[in-house]
């Protein structure tokens, strides 16, 4: 006869978890679907419904590294017939684990990124009078009030090197369409998002207050995002704060000034271009067409969808703060995702997300044969098309 070992919930981390966020446990009736869609399963074994299961009993295995794997990528919630909020119950154990201090080797890389958020607003460990050091000489105003649009950048477009040429794509792009925009330099602090989603509320609430009394300060009535994740975070988790603010993606905005008749799209861009749909600007917000609108409208484009696209869109690896952790190489979901645009024909993947831009670049890099394959921005790719003209700098 077999033994079977009783399990007795443990009320007070059940309580923990609850005021943490997590109630929404109770929901589930593991069915297993959010396992079947969670793009870990495509590079290991991985059990959402596991950690869900965990947090009902009370249970959670913080000390491990399994509650650090979701990417807050969105498909599961998307799948769950009962409504369980994984993503929340997720994110409620890792405060708990947070607030303990407790990282695994693999993710230590969170803790050294909440510590730089918190002293420089930037989870870089990069000086905040440097924020705008990439728009020195570029002709880009501080915001005052006034102005039309706040650009508020981010920090991996701000410090990036390779990011830093899309914040410049974008700032061309913008000028060339007359559009009275500035940034708000080193008194930009970050979003907060992926902290938040990392199990530190502490920070998060800090940078979110810090950058609500700047805006507030400066008069600011609209902001541009490049980021999905500033965009989320902005639109949806800041009127937590009793703010409402008018808060635009930058693919929202370049079409808009399309179809108003402000940015003629005069040059051309011959290739064959893919489009990634991000999860934090497409599962989580709902926005699919408006990148592909601008980038079909750009002479010569041939735009291509790969598998995996618009809401069943694979995650690049890098949200619910992973793009601090470490992430083996046989691991990597952006491998798949290359691999893919590749399989398609693509000359270009072309994207709207600095998480994303970077997964990929380093992915790209590990193609085989005579693959080659470009990275972009939609913002470079507009630049690059009005460059063609002398319409840009």
């Amino acid at each position: 006869m077999t033994n079977v070992e009783m399990v007795t919930p443990l009320a007070e981390i059940i309580d923990e978890i609850n005021e943490a966020g997590g109630e929404a446990f109770k929901y589930c009736f593991q069915c297993g679907k959010c396992d079947v869609v969670c793009p870990w399963n495509r590079v290991r074994p991985f059990s959402i419904r596991k950690i869900v299961w965990q947090a009902a009993l009370g249970l959670p295995e913080i000390e491990l590294d399994e509650i650090w794997r979701c990417t807050t990528c969105g498909m599961c919630p998307a799948a769950c017939p009962r409504g369980v909020e994984q993503i929340e119950v997720g994110v409620a154990i890792r405060r708990i684990a947070a607030a303990y201090d407790v990282y695994p080797a693999s993710v230590a890389g969170l803790s050294a990124a909440g510590s730089s958020l918190a002293g420089d607003g930037n989870p870089l460990n990069e000086k905040r009078e440097e924020r705008a050091a990439w728009a020195k000489e570029r002709s880009i105003k501080p915001f005052t009030e006034g102005m039309e649009i706040l650009f508020f950048v981010g920090c991996y477009y701000a410090y990036d090197p390779r990011l830093q040429k899309a914040a410049v794509a974008t700032a061309n792009v913008l000028k060339q369409a007359g559009v009275d925009f500035g940034i708000l330099g080193s008194e930009e602090s970050c979003c907060g998002e992926s902290i938040r989603k990392a199990g530190n509320e502490e920070v998060f609430k800090a940078l979110a207050r810090e950058n609500i009394k700047t805006f507030i300060d400066n008069g600011v009535k609209r902001v541009l995002v490049a980021s999905p994740h500033c965009y989320h975070t902005f639109k949806n988790e800041y009127p937590e704060f009793m703010v409402h603010m008018d808060v635009v993606h930058m693919s929202q905005f370049l079409q808009e000034l399309i179809d108003e008749g402000r940015l003629e799209l005069s040059g051309e861009f011959r290739k064959k271009v893919t489009f990634h749909d991000p999860c934090y600007l497409g599962r989580h917000n709902g926005i699919y067409d408006e990148p592909r609108d601008v980038l079909t409208r750009l002479p010569g484009l041939e735009l291509v969808e790969m598998p995996d696209t618009r809401e069943k869109s694979l995650c690049c690896g890098g949200g619910g703060g992973r793009i601090w952790a470490e992430t083996p190489k046989e691991e990597r979901f952006s491998d798949l995702r290359v691999a893919q645009a590749v399989e398609v024909g693509a000359e270009v993947l072309a994207t709207s997300c600095p998480y994303c831009i970077s997964n990929f670049e380093e992915s790209a890099l590990s193609l085989e044969g005579e693959s080659k394959l470009e990275i972009k921005d939609i913002t470079e790719v507009l630049s690059e098309a009005l460059a063609s003209k002398g319409g840009a700098e």
